[in-house]
This record gives structure tokens, sequence and C-alpha cells, in this order.
């Protein structure tokens, strides 16, 4: 199972937790969650150790793990592990580090336009 599962049942629990309670709860409307659905969570690096801000990113719908992202200062990067590992590919490829806008060639997920 992916590593960013709990991360996402955790968003569902707080998405669900902004829902109105039904009529007659006693529970307490300030408690949003309970601390115990967060202890097994831990903080994680999931982007490049570079790069700068974020500029563009572009996926591919048939490879739902597959992510290219370009940066102001670090070119661009790409990960096939839906964001756990991130690899540049664009040092020394391309003139320019500033990336404005990535496009997958539909008609294969290898090409991208810069």
């Amino acid at each position: 199972m992916p590593r960013f599962v709990p991360i996402t049942l955790v968003a569902l629990a707080l998405v669900l937790a902004w829902l109105p309670a039904e009529a007659g709860s006693q529970e307490d409307p300030n408690q949003i969650l309970d601390p115990v659905h967060l202890s097994a969570l831990s903080y994680r690096n999931v982007g490049p150790h570079r790069g700068g801000r974020v500029t563009a990113v572009a996926g591919v719908a048939a490879k739902p793990y597959l992510f290219y992202m370009g940066s102001t200062g670090g070119g661009i990067f790409k990960t096939e592990d839906a964001g756990t590992t991130w690899r540049n590919i664009s040092d020394g490829q391309i003139a320019v580090a500033s990336i404005g806008a990535i496009a997958v060639a539909p008609s294969d997920a290898n090409v991208i336009y810069v």
C-alpha cells in the first residue's frame, strides 16, 4: 500500500469532522480530531532536496505515480513513485533553470515539453 494513504485518511477524517453533527449529539463541538488518530504519523521530506519554488507540474493519467515538476531554480524533476523520491532530469540538458510550464506528450509519457 502506498505510503501517502495515512495522510489521505487523516485529511478525510478532518473533512468529516467539519461536517455538522446529527441533531441531539452530545459531542464536544470544539474537538476536531482525536489525537490518537495522528500518533502513527510522522513528518518526512517528500520533495527534492533543492529546487526552489514549484512553478509547473504535469502528470500522466495512465501512470498515476508518474509526475514531472519544474521549479524556479532547480530545473526539471521526475518521480515515478508518487513523490516518494525525485530525480533531476534536466542537469546539463537545458540552458535555463527557471521552468514556466511543463506538458507531457499524449503519445509518449517520456516526452515532455518545457
